[in-house]
């Protein structure tokens, strides 16, 4: 399908609206030969959750309808694309190309699972706009690349995006998970990173598109984490078996989901009209995943001795499904029958192309014998004219570069040339510390090389039809093997890696609950604790009883870094791997807002930093006290930063209000941050006033404005202390539930919980606690 970079991305996406606020959405990667359908209401006028899934898919293409029809107040798919995705190609099509039947027929012939598992003759029209995506979406696809998609290749998942946690692009930005942010404040010596180059130890492209993906879109199945994290337990309590993972997945191809691409699109019948070298290009890319997939299979048998003795069910269903199955020693039975033993994948370019047009076996095709001795005869004369050219002008040192795009070309050292360049040599460039040339010769030599090199990529298309087809029939299994080899590439060279280059037990196992606290011991920031050696831990409790978190002090004190490494560490957990804490439980958690969305969502970890800042001090405090009001009824944890101190009133009137202030001492009218997060609120004196001096303000309006403050802050202790005996039997009920509830998803014996009702029970009755 193409030679994709790396970073390039791969994905084509459909979307289509209707005027009931519902969009579907079919994003199709071609490099893994995946389609991943989403049809959602969309709950705001700015498009969220679809800019939220473009920013996951990261597209190349956006095919959209051509007339608005969208709801009011809404601009459309169409225009939206236009505003915000400037840069990526955008393709209009006709409305009818949009055909939801259609769309549900292709799914149905061309899924690699069973249609059924899918949901599509329950809830087929429920979801007929990402029916309809899908099939504008393909119709581009086959048309654009001359491809036919085989049946039965496609791996598909059904309304995806809603069985993951949700996280919000700006959320994305905020929490710095895949891009730092103002990373050129923090110089080149010291550079900071986001948390998905932290962990970018993976070796293959499919590796770390897969962690990009689990970052922006975390799981919320406790099962499927948990056997993650046993796959992690046995990682760390094994390493041989760990080391042995990481040393036979290095075997495998880095382009392992790229391979699988070629085998599910199948090109159409070729006519004259098509360029000779387009066709050849196609060739050499199939007969390029063949090798590589030759490759793959050849090292699937050193795979299947270290993962012998697994225990775990990860890794042991990896064992029973992969290397137990007879479909992969037969598939490269039929592939070394025609390729030949000796070809392996290579990346030099003119190695790789000389493996290429031998890659089949002798004495298969006589024409294809013809162009392999052209192709030999045409390299020996393009070395033998360096060797001559060598001599003839003193040029020792006189190399024979190769790259696809020019082919041959004379490299040499500019000390070696007195005066100008000889005569013979035309296109001449300078190169750093070399000259780049060429001559009538060597371009002649080049044109019939590379010609000899397509005939002979063109033969051996020709001499695989056979073994492609059969290559075609098995695809759904080498769909799950390249499925399995990513996951494994991210737990293992990722995830594993990443603890093990830690101390012992500075990264350790979260615990789920389905309805308990969010409970972090000792939590560290993942990111800034690799470049402050000397980080301050914090921990955090939120339960149902306390479930807002009002988090209190000066600027600079350590709010915004406490928030930022709350919501990492519960990613990190939901991702399947250990956490940078002594001891973590967390509830699943299904969305993550950094600021204000739509709050309708119970199990959500809302984050806000400084809300009201940017207004006046009178309406910033009253937008924060009315937001905390707002939450306040609901189940969703909720961290609130503030500088704000007279916002630590709402405890005094709501008991599931818990106030928690960063420590900082003040030393000879100076302030020092401790960074360490401390119980209940607390004053810092005149902190305001402080800097004011600092700046130069005269004394007199500084004393005068201390005396103003004093009064200010007498009048909100009276009031907080009327508010304390007010509703102080209500507090007391709420501490007592509080604990009651934490008893509840306590792990110890009888006995202890008895013992510690008993002792609940008193304190209640003495007015203790």
């Amino acid at each position: 399908m193409g030679d994709d970079g790396e970073e390039r991305s791969s994905i084509v996406i459909g979307l289509i609206e209707n005027r009931a606020k519902e969009v579907g959405m079919a994003a199709f990667d071609l490099r893994s030969a995946s389609l991943h359908l989403s049809q959602y209401i969309e709950t705001s006028s700015s498009y969220q959750n679809t800019k939220t899934l473009l920013q996951f898919y990261d597209p190349m293409v956006i095919i959209v309808p051509p007339n608005k029809l969208a709801p009011d107040g809404m601009v459309g798919v169409s225009e939206l694309v236009n505003r915000f995705y400037a840069s990526v190609k955008k393709v209009v099509m006709a409305r009818g190309c949009f055909d939801d039947t259609k769309g549900a027929v292709l799914i149905k012939s061309l899924a690699a699972k069973e249609p059924s598992a899918l949901g599509l003759d329950t809830y087929y029209k429920q979801y007929y706009l990402c029916l309809a995506a899908t099939a504008a979406t393909i119709k581009w696809i086959e048309a654009e690349k001359g491809v036919i998609v085989t049946n039965h290749s496609l791996t598909i998942t059904f309304n995806g995006s809603f069985d993951h946690m949700n996280i919000d692009a700006t959320s994305v930005q905020n929490l710095e998970i895949i891009e730092p942010s103002h990373s050129a404040l923090w110089g080149t010596t010291n550079k900071k990173q986001s948390l998905f180059q932290m962990l970018k130890t993976t070796k293959t492209t499919g590796g770390t598109r897969l962690l990009r993906a689990n970052l922006l879109q975390p799981l919320k199945d406790v099962v499927t984490i948990n056997t993650r994290l046993d796959c992690l337990d046995e990682l760390m309590s094994n390493e041989q078996l760990f080391f042995g993972l990481s040393q036979v997945l290095r075997k495998f191809p880095k382009e392992i989901d790229r391979v699988l691409c070629h085998f599910c699109f199948k090109p159409k019948k070729i006519t004259n009209e098509v360029s000779g070298a387009d066709n050849a290009r196609k060739s050499q890319l199939l007969i390029s995943s063949i090798i590589l997939l030759k490759t793959a299979l050849d090292a699937l048998p050193l795979l299947s001795k270290v993962l012998k003795d697994a225990k775990g069910f990860l890794l042991s269903n990896v064992y029973r499904t992969i290397c137990e199955d007879e479909k992969y020693p037969s598939i490269r039975k039929r592939i070394v029958e025609v390729i030949d033993e000796d070809v392996l994948h290579a990346r030099v370019p003119f190695v790789a192309r000389t493996q290429q047009c031998f890659a089949v076996k002798a004495g298969i095709d006589g024409l294809l014998d013809i162009a392999r001795r052209t192709f030999c005869d045409t390299s020996e004369a393009i070395h033998n004219l360096a060797n001559k050219y060598r001599e003839e002008f003193k040029l020792p040192n006189l190399k024979l570069p190769f790259n696809n795009r020019q082919g041959f070309y004379f490299s040499i050292p500019r000390k070696d040339i007195q005066g100008k360049v000889p005569s013979k040599f035309i296109q001449v460039l300078k190169h750093g510390n070399n000259i780049h040339c060429s001559t009538l010769e060597l371009a002649s030599l080049n044109v019939r090389n590379k010609s000899a090199a397509e005939e002979c990529f063109v033969r051996t298309e020709v001499c695989l039809e056979a073994l492609l087809d059969a290559i075609r029939e098995d695809v759904s299994a080498l769909t799950l093997l390249a499925e399995v080899l990513c996951l494994l590439d991210m737990i293992v060279n990722s995830f594993a890696h990443t603890i093990s280059t830690k101390t012992v037990e500075r990264y350790t196992r979260p615990e789920f609950t389905s309805n308990g606290p969010l409970a972090i011991d000792t939590g560290r920031h993942p990111i800034l604790e690799s470049i402050h050696n000397e980080f301050v831990p914090n921990n955090i409790f939120i339960s149902e009883a306390s479930n807002m978190l009002i988090v209190m002090g000066p600027n600079m004190s350590g709010k915004s870094t406490y928030l930022q490494q709350v919501c990492l560490i519960v990613i990190l957990a939901q991702i399947g791997c250990y956490v940078p804490a002594r001891f973590s439980t967390i509830r699943v958690v299904d969305r993550i807002f950094t600021r204000m969305g739509s709050m309708d969502s119970l199990e959500s970890l809302i984050v806000m930093d400084e809300l009201g800042r940017a207004t006046s001090s009178s309406d910033g405090f009253a937008v924060a006290w009315s937001c905390c009001e707002h939450l306040l009824p609901l189940k969703a944890y909720t961290i609130f930063a503030t500088h704000m101190e007279n916002l630590s009133e709402l405890a005094t009137i709501y008991p599931n209000v818990k106030i928690l202030h960063f420590h900082v001492d003040i030393r000879n009218n100076r302030l020092d941050f401790k960074f360490q997060l401390r119980d209940g609120s607390k004053h810092v004196p005149h902190y305001g006033l402080l800097l004011a001096e600092v700046a130069g303000l005269p004394s007199t309006v500084i004393e005068k404005a201390k005396g103003i403050t004093s009064k200010l802050m007498a009048k909100e202790i009276k009031q907080m202390e009327v508010n304390c005996r007010q509703y102080n039997d209500m507090q007391m009920t709420y501490r007592v539930a509080q604990r009651l509830m934490c008893l509840k998803y306590s792990d110890q014996d009888e006995d202890c919980i008895r013992h510690a009702l008993q002792t609940l029970k008193e304190s209640y009755i003495n007015g203790t606690l």
